[in-house]
């Protein structure tokens, strides 16, 4: 489609002003958007995002972090459900 191409141009002229600055603390950025590209301009097909999943894994970071170590896996994966689903 003619904005995911835009998507893309916007994207390659970004990591390329990147590359350009010589900054050495955005080389793992411009390498994991290098590595992902397609996947990242595929938002402008569907529009849709990985969001509601790395919100749900934030919940479940958050509810493990209260327990401070989880002896009983099953009564964790119970709670969870309970919860969250």
């Amino acid at each position: 489609t003619k904005e995911k191409i835009y998507g893309l141009t916007r994207l390659a002229k970004w990591h390329e002003k990147v590359r350009q600055s010589g900054f050495k603390s955005f080389n793992t950025v411009a390498r994991s958007i290098e590595n992902h590209y397609k996947t990242i301009v595929n938002y402008f097909d569907n529009r849709s995002t990985n969001a509601s999943a790395e919100s749900f894994n934030a919940k479940i970071k958050a509810f493990r972090a209260q327990f401070r170590g989880v002896r009983n896996v099953e009564f964790f994966l119970y709670r969870l459900t309970q919860l969250y689903a």
